[in-house]
């Protein structure tokens, strides 16, 4: 049989394909489609029973898109396929939520005599699953859509997961850690509230305050000590430099954990451990050996602007606060973003140094804190809450910065 192109820039061949999938799509909701303590409903009984609104426009859209279908094989058209295409993206979106929601509506219909969980789900839904991305591709590939785009929505949801996980629990009413279901059966902004609670053992605002004093001062001193050594490394010669270069870049390979024990003896012996010093002094001590990017950027800067302002009278500080800074704006914003993101996320060092002294704690070791097997029933929704705002600066950050950030990197690669 062959499959002409009867209309321009319509695909005949993955049409018919895409309709015998919505076919098979309809007809596999006649099979068992979730089994519990020895009892199996069908597609149709969970769509079209008290299952929920999802389910309902589920079994819905399956009859629709195999109807419609038969339409527009009789009838084909652009536009008409575009928006079938249309109708399986929804299809496929419900058929995935259900991955994730079907337990909070099958266990509330009462359907099933014993509790439901995804390893329950029989044939008849994961046939549904596949052939929904299936036959969505087809409808796309049929108009000439790039069916890119679903690997891209795949991809954005395996990403974006845990991210919605953690922002519905942290508006979660009911307690616990793990509850069986994706979506919060209420709302509330106790567990926000419950974190800045004065003498509650949760010092949330301490250990906010704590982060962000590290953060942004190793912020600071981290970004100077960087411009200062790639500007003295690219524009300068002395003797033994690309010794001192390799020697640095080898030694920043090795992953900073490596040092930990000997660093934490070292400031014990001085008698600072367990303090926001010793974290910002870990955090600067070795800032120079990140000078490489930096130093890629100013290797594009002219040398003739060097000349010509020694003619002039200007001194090497003069030509690096003057000429070279505000020429490597980009790849300083970006060094800023560097250095404040590190200090801000970092638990391994915190909890080296830091040990049991609590008021002293950052924001990941106090959420650590609150994930402890002792405490993570009481305080796991007021974790998630803590977690959203740690993250909040960072988002801000990175959206009013993101010009910079990638100019910066665009950079780094040219130098």
């Amino acid at each position: 049989m062959k499959f002409e192109n009867e209309v321009i820039g319509l695909r005949k061949k993955e049409q018919y394909i895409a309709f015998a999938g919505y076919v098979i799509m309809l007809l596999a909701m006649l099979i068992p489609y979730a089994s519990v303590g020895g009892k199996t409903i069908n597609g149709f009984t969970a769509a079209f029973s008290n299952t929920g609104t999802l389910y309902t426009i589920m079994g819905v859209l399956a009859i629709v898109l195999a109807a419609f279908g038969v339409f527009l094989v009789l009838k084909p058209s652009v536009l008409g396929v575009r928006i079938w295409a249309a109708i399986g993206a929804v299809e496929t979106a419900i058929v995935t939520i259900m991955l994730f929601a079907s337990k909070m509506f099958l266990d509330a219909s009462g359907i099933f005599p014993d509790k439901f969980y995804v390893g329950n789900f029989s044939i008849g839904y994961w046939l549904m699953l596949i052939l929904a991305f299936v036959t969505l591709y087809n409808a796309m590939t049929a108009t000439k859509v790039s069916p890119g785009y679903i690997v891209l929505v795949i991809l954005s949801v395996i990403w974006l997961f845990p991210i919605v996980w953690i922002v519905l629990t942290s508006f979660r009413g009911e307690g616990g850690y793990y509850v069986g279901y994706f979506f919060p059966k209420t709302f509330t902004l106790d567990n926000y509230r419950k974190l800045f609670v004065s003498g509650s053992s949760i010092t949330f605002a301490r250990w906010w305050k704590n982060t962000f004093i590290v953060a942004s001062v190793s912020c600071v001193l981290n970004t100077l000590i960087v411009l200062m050594t790639s500007f003295i490394l690219s524009r300068t010669r002395f003797v033994g430099r690309t010794t001192l270069m390799k020697a640095m870049m080898v030694i920043g390979m090795f992953p900073g954990f490596m040092s930990m024990i000997a660093v934490y003896n070292i400031l014990k012996g001085m008698g600072i451990n367990q303090s926001l010093g010793a974290l910002i002094l870990v955090n600067v001590a070795s800032a120079a050996m990140g000078y490489y990017i930096c130093k890629g950027t100013m290797d594009t800067i002219p040398k003739a602007m060097d000349e010509a302002c020694t003619i002039d009278g200007a001194t090497k500080f003069q030509l690096f606060y003057k000429i070279i800074i505000p020429m490597s704006k980009p790849i300083i914003i970006y060094q800023l973003m560097v250095s404040f993101l590190g200090p801000w996320g970092d638990y391994i060092f915190p909890s080296l140094l830091l040990g049991d002294k609590q008021e002293s704690y950052t924001v990941a070791l106090g959420l650590k804190w609150m994930t402890d097997f002792r405490r993570i029933e009481s305080y796991y929704t007021q974790f998630a809450a803590g977690a959203m705002l740690v993250s909040i600066p960072i988002v801000i950050l990175f959206i009013s910065l993101q010009r910079y950030y990638v100019e910066g990197m665009s950079g780094a690669v040219k130098g």
